[in-house]
């Protein structure tokens, strides 16, 4: 007999009171055949890494200028029908990443252009959501992981990925989708991300760090915010970080901790051109946890950068607080635009209760740049996080034109 996480595979749709015994369906007793060949297991290729990995902790102490990339949201729009179950017998339609492909096309000529000056690009992080629908093992080996080698292998560049709801299915911890996504999704990275066994990597988890120069960075996944182990694993290694070393603190995960794109949690009526309302994500149970156990521990280590996607957009915010008598700041920054269908603004998310429950530390947010009401103001693009000592500047990339959401500019300086 198959087993149940077999049947949930991508080809089967489990339904109570299904068993699959010889080739047939059973309901009661009358057998149906099944509707096409039975599904085969295909094993996600792990993405081939840099020729150059990035260089160990050691090796890389005294780099205090450089550049990384960040972006998010690669993955197709491939909806099923209206009321369809996403584990239905016929699959979802094929993944197509050309806006993905675009994106990739201006960052490799960014990377060119930095390279030859003081501003080395050293990595890329990616924030999640690759494919859209994890589970399912041809859209990592012939989309994304294509797609991702042209950095990996074409421009010798360290990439690190962190899973997003539909890498995992958005299914529970447990749930036999989310497993198969998380292990299509660890599969796929195994050789990008530290491995099982190291300090920097949570055994089991899509939880990682990396460091470099006087940088560093936490990698968490954030469809599992209140996972107690994960919490901790990212405590301890905060609280174990050398501090006079590591002047920039960064995290990247795939939820924001607030947004005022369609997961603002604000309503709205108005519809995308694809017929999706624009308020119909809600306010993700993520982004309450992640306020609630992450955004006052980023504070007490002044972490100066977090980075998420989620929303197909791009949002800055900037939390400014006070601790020790110093004034801080956290900037919260949404690039969402790596490819995925675009979302618009919706409303500015209400933030009182957040910012009364953190009012031991000041908190005030301030919302820096928004996203714009029209598909057209909201390109498909990447960051460029630019390091010079303590200092971090942004800059945001668009696949095509022009993109100038700081009041004009492009680039913006993250200082107190």
């Amino acid at each position: 007999m198959l087993t149940s996480a077999f049947m949930r595979r991508p080809g089967f749709l489990l339904l109570s009171g299904l068993s699959v015994l010889c080739g047939c369906i059973v309901y009661g007793q009358q057998a149906q055949p099944i509707p096409g060949p039975l599904p085969t297991f295909t094993r996600v290729r792990p993405i081939a890494p840099p020729a150059t990995p990035l260089p160990s902790e050691a090796a890389s102490a005294n780099i205090t200028r450089f550049a990384f990339i960040a972006y998010g949201d690669t993955r197709c729009d491939c909806r099923v029908p209206e009321g369809a179950d996403a584990r239905r017998l016929l699959p979802a339609k094929p993944e197509t990443e050309p806006d993905h492909r675009a994106v990739i096309d201006a960052l490799l000529e960014k990377v060119k252009t930095l390279n030859g000056g003081p501003d080395r690009v050293r990595f890329v992080v990616q924030s999640g959501d690759a494919v859209w629908r994890g589970p399912d093992s041809e859209r990592w080996n012939d989309v994304f992981t294509p797609i991702v080698e042209r950095v990996t292998k074409g421009a010798n560049l360290p990439f690190f990925f962190v899973p997003g709801n539909h890498d995992v299915t958005g299914m529970p911890a447990g749930d036999p989708d989310h497993s198969i996504g998380l292990h299509n999704t660890l599969s796929a990275v195994s050789k990008l991300i530290p491995p099982e066994g190291s300090p920097r990597r949570l055994a089991g988890y899509a939880t990682f760090s990396i460091a470099f120069g006087n940088t560093f960075l936490i990698g968490l996944d954030s469809n599992i915010p209140g996972d107690v182990t994960q919490l901790a694993w990212v405590s301890d290694q905060l609280d174990h970080l050398d501090k006079n070393r590591y002047k920039n603190i960064v995290v990247f995960m795939h939820h924001p901790a607030f947004s005022s794109g369609r997961y603002s949690g604000a309503s709205s009526s108005q519809l995308l051109p694809n017929g999706t309302p624009v308020a119909a994500g809600g306010l993700s149970p993520q982004a309450l946890v992640i306020r609630g156990l992450y955004m006052p521990l980023f504070r007490k280590h002044h972490v100066k950068l977090f980075l998420a996607g989620h929303d197909h957009l791009f949002d800055h915010w900037t939390e400014h607080y006070t601790r020790d008598g110093r004034a801080h700041r956290l900037d919260q920054i949404i690039s969402g635009g790596g490819g995925a269908p675009t979302y618009v603004y919706t409303a500015e998310p209400d933030l009182r209760e957040y910012e009364t429950l953190a009012a031991a530390d000041h908190v005030r947010v301030e919302h820096v740049a928004r996203p714009g009401p029209k598909l057209e103001d909201n390109p498909h693009h990447f960051l460029v996080v630019y390091v010079d000592g303590e200092k971090l500047s942004v800059e945001v990339v668009p696949s095509h034109g022009t993109y100038t959401p700081y009041n004009g500019k492009s680039r913006i300086d993250l200082q107190p």
